[in-house]
């Protein structure tokens, strides 16, 4: 765990890689919960019989769960610390070059990639993160994910 005290920590660590997280299965029962919660039943998704049959073998977690995980594995992996506020600003880059099937164990690794000064109290940060599969030779994920800090 990276622990960063201040605008100036965070921009001495860009391009420093942090990780792996520890390893999080990707339960069916949070699959089928994700596709409660967005209205996506696709049967890749919820259908594991048929699945099974399927060209991958088996149920597949949604992309967005997957990049959904991010911000859970960036606090296994950094601590901000005297940050009045924190906001997710969106995503620069997504992508998917994986599946990942229900039951599959992903973690994590986090580069900090930019950093940017957002008025007198601020920063913004994009940081990558892959969501490696366990076993698999293609990550799952792989996000550019931005956000802004205010001290």
């Amino acid at each position: 765990m990276e622990i960063y005290r201040g605008i100036a920590d965070l921009e001495a660590a860009v391009g420093r890689e942090l990780g792996p997280t520890e390893w999080f299965t990707m339960e069916q029962e949070r699959i089928d919960r994700f596709a409660d919660d967005t209205e996506d039943h696709q049967w890749i998704h919820v259908d594991p019989e048929r699945a099974a049959a399927g060209p991958f073998g088996a149920t597949l977690a949604h992309g967005f769960l997957t990049v959904s995980l991010v911000p859970y594995f960036l606090n296994q992996l950094r601590r901000i610390e005297g940050v009045r506020m924190g906001v997710n600003y969106g995503l620069n880059k997504v992508r998917f070059p994986a599946a990942v099937r229900g039951g599959d164990r992903v973690r994590a690794r986090s580069t900090l990639i930019g950093a940017e000064r957002v008025g007198a109290d601020g920063v913004q940060l994009v940081t990558r993160t892959t969501v490696e599969i366990e076993g698999g030779d293609k990550p799952g994920c792989v996000a550019e994910l931005v956000a802004r800090y205010y001290f």
